[in-house]
């Protein structure tokens, strides 16, 4: 599978992690950035990786602020995503099971990154439940919502 990965300074020690842990399980990882803890603004990474998203290049992403707020607020913007953002195993796999989320928000802050990879394995492994779940995804995408 394809994961864009993206990050701004606060999550940048947390998707290096990630993007090594991905890569040795055999994911195929574009990092959209950032390169250091250099102050960056984190819009610029959360638009590039939900445009890839969004367009159907990459099937999943994941971004990686201190919080993880700003990150999922910018990328919920953007047509045919869904940002989840997850601070534990449960919401992750509910984010996939219930929600059909394609884009994991983390928040640096919170997630350690034996967290991280507890979470990415279920969120990246779980299916979408469809179901009375499609429903609601569909309100989701409708612009009047």
């Amino acid at each position: 599978m394809k994961i864009c990965i993206g990050s701004d300074h606060g999550g940048f020690e947390l998707k290096e992690h990630i993007k090594s842990y991905l890569t040795q399980k055999g994911y195929e990882v574009l990092d959209v950035g950032c390169d250091s803890k250099e102050s960056v603004d984190y819009p610029v990474f959360a638009k590039e990786a939900a445009k890839l998203v969004g367009s159907g290049k990459y099937p999943r992403g994941i971004l990686i602020c201190t919080t993880g707020i700003g990150m999922s607020m910018v990328a919920n913007k953007f047509e045919n995503v869904r940002t989840a953002l997850c601070h534990n195993t449960d919401s992750a796999e509910m984010s996939r099971a219930h929600n059909d989320a394609n884009i994991l928000a983390l928040g640096a802050k919170y997630v350690p990154c034996e967290l991280a990879d507890k979470m990415l394995d279920i969120w990246l492994s779980r299916e979408f439940e469809g179901g009375r779940h499609q429903r609601r995804v569909s309100q989701i995408s409708n612009k009047s919502c």
